[in-house]
């Protein structure tokens, strides 16, 4: 008789409504990472538009270039954060440390 195994409990954390003020190397990693293959995508787009005869098809293939380029677009807004200043309003763990033992 096969064992039967219990799914683990999910997780009831809600989502997280805004971006954190604060970019991680990690985020950054994951936002370049992103970046590249919107503008890969929206070049490809682009170029086979550029190649297609039919109307319709050539229609199709620009539409799609042009939602991965306000893909791109949003993702930069994303690193328009100056995160030197966000990492300074951050409380430090030391500070934590002290606002809790007083």
């Amino acid at each position: 008789m096969p064992a039967t195994m219990t799914p683990p409990a999910q997780q009831t954390q809600p989502p997280i409504p805004v971006p954190p003020r604060v970019i991680t190397t990690k985020d950054l990693l994951y936002l370049k990472d992103a970046l590249s293959w919107e503008l890969s995508a929206f070049k490809k787009f682009h170029f086979f538009a550029q190649q297609a005869t039919n109307p319709q098809i050539k229609q199709a293939l620009d539409k799609a270039g042009q939602m991965h380029q306000r893909h791109y677009e949003k993702l930069l807004t994303h690193l328009q954060v100056d995160n030197n200043a966000a990492m300074a309003s951050l409380p430090r763990p030391s500070q934590q440390a002290q606002q809790a033992s007083q």
